[in-house]
């Protein structure tokens, strides 16, 4: 199979005839052998009774449909799980999105071997003050943290080679930062595309002010993750090692300092008059502490296999 599509969605019943249509053309004029995976996240309009009816007509569209809202990135999960396509589409169902685009990225990671290609809408036609300032100034932000040169590092049009998606695992809401967990699982061939966006013509933004906020988080834990994640003892064990070597050389000084003034009977101030009596204390208590942390995140990390516990409602033609 050429390429596996997969869309989640989550109330856009209006627009899934039409992207549905725009898609099969797509395919059709181009020749490719494809898969049309939507994953239902929970909508509560007639998103899926419209998926039923798309998959009753073509025998190409695939669905899963969660019980709940669960979010973009469990979405992302299962569909890349079910994804049998040499390369995988992900595009949002909202029309934003055009399928014309799928060809020439489908080129280039078959003749570019491009690992992952990411879309860039250069031009939007979004609000400027409430998504496109505060766009730029997060992938900015991105671009110097996670040193991965993307304009748009969280547009919803990407290709990926099939074996990328089978090598990461998206969850909570990593999904904004699906190019940071492919580089750190090896695949550093990363380009963009530079794509066509459309007004939103059915339905209502997603958008919300809370994905900056925790959108940065995120990128902090997917930063550390993908450093330390399967080495944890290297974060905490070095920061708690040189913690307890300061505490520890504040304790020796001060023992030193004490042992000078018994012997030759100079006066000093109590120990525990010193301010560097408490920093050595704290240094190396919270030291031990970040030591031991790094120590039982080694023990987790080998004994306790990730599961996922998502609650897959229906299925259409997975198997």
């Amino acid at each position: 199979m050429d390429i596996s599509i997969v869309i989640p969605l989550y109330n856009e019943e209006e627009s899934l005839p039409e992207l549905h249509d725009w898609i099969v053309r797509v395919m059709t004029d181009n020749n490719f052998s494809y898969e049309l995976i939507f994953i239902d996240d929970g909508s509560k309009d007639k998103s899926w009774q419209v998926i039923q009816q798309l998959s009753q007509k073509n025998k190409h569209v695939k669905a899963i449909k969660f019980r709940r809202n669960y979010g973009k990135s469990p979405a992302l999960h299962l569909g890349f799980e079910a994804a049998k396509g040499n390369v995988v589409i992900t595009m949002d169902a909202d029309l934003q999105d055009s399928p014309d685009e799928i060809p020439e990225l489908y080129k280039m990671i078959i003749e570019g071997n491009f690992d992952l290609v990411s879309g860039w809408k250069q031009k939007r036609f979004d609000n400027a003050f409430t998504k496109n300032l505060p766009s730029k100034l997060y992938n900015y932000i991105n671009r110097k943290i996670s040193g991965i040169k993307l304009h748009d590092m969280n547009c919803g049009l990407k290709a990926y080679k099939n074996k990328v998606v089978k090598s990461i695992e998206v969850y909570g809401e990593m999904h904004r930062f699906i190019p940071v967990m492919a580089k750190a699982a090896g695949f550093g061939n990363i380009g963009e595309k530079v794509v066509k966006h459309q007004a939103r013509k059915y339905g209502v933004s997603k958008f919300g002010w809370n994905r900056f906020i925790n959108g940065f988080l995120d990128l902090l834990t997917i930063t550390f993750l993908s450093k330390f994640g399967k080495r944890p003892m290297h974060f905490f064990g070095l920061v708690g090692t040189l913690l307890f070597l300061l505490g520890f050389g504040f304790a020796v000084y001060l023992g030193v300092f004490k042992l000078y003034c018994t012997f030759t009977h100079h006066p000093a101030r109590l120990l525990t008059e010193r301010p560097s009596f408490y920093i050595s204390l704290t240094c190396m208590v919270i030291g031990s502490m970040m030591f031991l942390a790094g120590f039982v995140g080694e023990l987790i990390l080998r004994n306790s296999p990730v599961r996922n516990n998502y609650l897959v409602d229906e299925q259409l033609n997975l198997n």
